[in-house]
């Protein structure tokens, strides 16, 4: 099971609206098959893993990640084709959340013959699928929030100078995140002062994540965006009253309206919402300060992924988040500490919402 989770973790960000599953079959204590959520979602990690075994599968065990699905999508139901393939037991992580399947996988292998464990690493399979059952359960993806900071908190100089405050290994390792994820997003005002591509680069080919801006006017030039839309995606995230909307119509690849707040301010939780309506089950957030404030004060970020630079800028500095106007730490948001390494030169921390 350890090595269906590491095999699912290949499809990470490429195979949304699906869950990114893996599975190991074997046979007389012998690996016969392995297989992963191909990109785009299919096939499946049960039918690479069936076709690379062959007839060996017969009478093999199964150790899946997720709960095999028994409905009928685009595809026949991965059930459907371990009970064919003659498999004797099936080994699964955890249940799917998909009232689809909830449980009716596990029933029906069960009813075929086929002896059913369920539990093995349930919990690091819960988290390796958190994002997919966010959507199914929440309605919106999972979000991560980056910060690149140096020691005293700050992004950036008095005079916004903020490349680089981290080190090229870890600039590369942001590379590998986003490629994890099925978005990357940032603000307007990210977009307007950096002029960013967001693309994966400097780590081999994979297919790019989709590049979200939520910008409530859409008031930014988005040079580098622009240019680059044969290698990935924009989306952009907009408010009510853009006079921009006809501009970038044919500029970007999908343009969603939010909602907003009387004080004018976009509805964070409406985006996500939309976001999630459209299949995506992880976003990777690369916003500013003002951003990053929203969306805690919103109760919308999951992970935070810190990376600590040997630097100090002052007091003078830019915050990495702005006020949050809190006056208790009672009501903060608080987070757990899921691993932390050393990244060249940084220090990077994994946190995870309590």
């Amino acid at each position: 099971m350890s090595l269906a989770l590491v095999l699912g973790g290949r499809g990470e960000g490429n195979v949304w609206p699906n869950p990114s599953v893996g599975c190991v079959l074997v046979n007389n204590d012998r690996i016969i098959g392995r297989g992963w959520t191909q990109p785009g979602g299919r096939p499946h990690a049960e039918v690479m893993a069936l076709r690379q075994a062959g007839p060996a599968a017969k009478n093999a065990t199964a150790y899946v990640t997720l709960e095999p699905c028994v409905h009928r999508g685009k595809t026949g139901p991965c059930v459907d084709e371990l009970i064919s393939a003659g498999i004797e037991r099936c080994v699964v992580a955890t249940k799917d959340v998909d009232p689809r399947v909830a449980g009716k996988g596990l029933i029906k292998l069960k009813s075929s013959g086929i002896k059913v464990d369920f539990g093995c690493l349930e919990e690091k399979a819960n988290f390796s699928h958190r994002g997919f059952f966010k959507k199914v359960l929440d309605g919106r993806p999972r979000l991560t929030l980056k910060l690149a900071l140096s020691l005293d908190g700050r992004i950036g100089t008095c005079k916004g100078e903020s490349q680089w405050i981290t080190g090229s290994l870890a600039r590369r390792n942001v590379h590998a995140l986003r490629a994890k994820h099925d978005a990357v997003l940032i603000g307007g005002g990210t977009a307007r002062k950096d002029n960013p591509s967001l693309t994966v680069r400097g780590i081999g080919q994979r297919p790019q994540p989709v590049r979200i801006v939520v910008s409530k006017g859409l008031n930014f030039d988005g040079t580098s965006l622009k240019s680059t839309r044969s290698d990935a995606p924009l989306w952009l995230c907009h408010g009510s009253d853009s006079s921009e909307v006809k501009h970038w119509e044919k500029k970007s690849d999908k343009l969603l309206r939010v909602n907003h707040f009387e004080d004018g301010s976009l509805d964070l939780s409406d985006m996500l919402q939309k976001l999630g309506s459209e299949g995506i089950t992880s976003i990777f957030c690369e916003g500013g300060g003002s951003l990053a404030a929203s969306l805690i004060k919103a109760d919308l970020v999951d992970d935070l992924i810190v990376y600590s630079a040997g630097l100090l800028i002052g007091g003078d500095g830019l915050a990495s988040i702005s006020e949050l106007g809190l006056k208790k730490l009672n009501a903060s948001v608080r987070f757990s500490l899921v691993s932390e390494k050393v990244v060249g030169g940084d220090l990077c921390h994994h946190w995870c919402r309590k």
